[in-house]
């Protein structure tokens, strides 16, 4: 009984994560490794401020919103499981 719990929340983790993935890959989060290396050096006041656009914002509330739920799926696989094995 519980392995179909498992794998349907398998099934969705990796969905998710493939979205995510995805994601990244359209919006270039990948595309500049060189410059990614050397962000921790830099200094505070060489980091230029960015204004967030609204499509950052929505994209931001997206990705917490899908974190959100995934807890909630978590927590829910987990009493439904302890309470079917009393």
């Amino acid at each position: 009984m519980y392995i179909s719990f498992f794998l349907a929340y398998m099934i969705i983790g990796f969905g998710i994560s493939g979205l995510v993935f995805y994601w990244a890959l359209k919006n270039g989060q990948f595309r500049d490794q060189k410059r990614a290396a050397f962000l921790p050096l830099q200094h505070d006041t060489e980091i230029h401020q960015k204004r967030i656009s609204r499509v950052n914002r929505f994209e931001a509330v997206i990705l917490i919103a899908m974190a959100c739920i995934g807890l909630v799926a978590s927590a829910s696989v987990l009493i439904v499981s302890l309470i079917q094995n009393q």
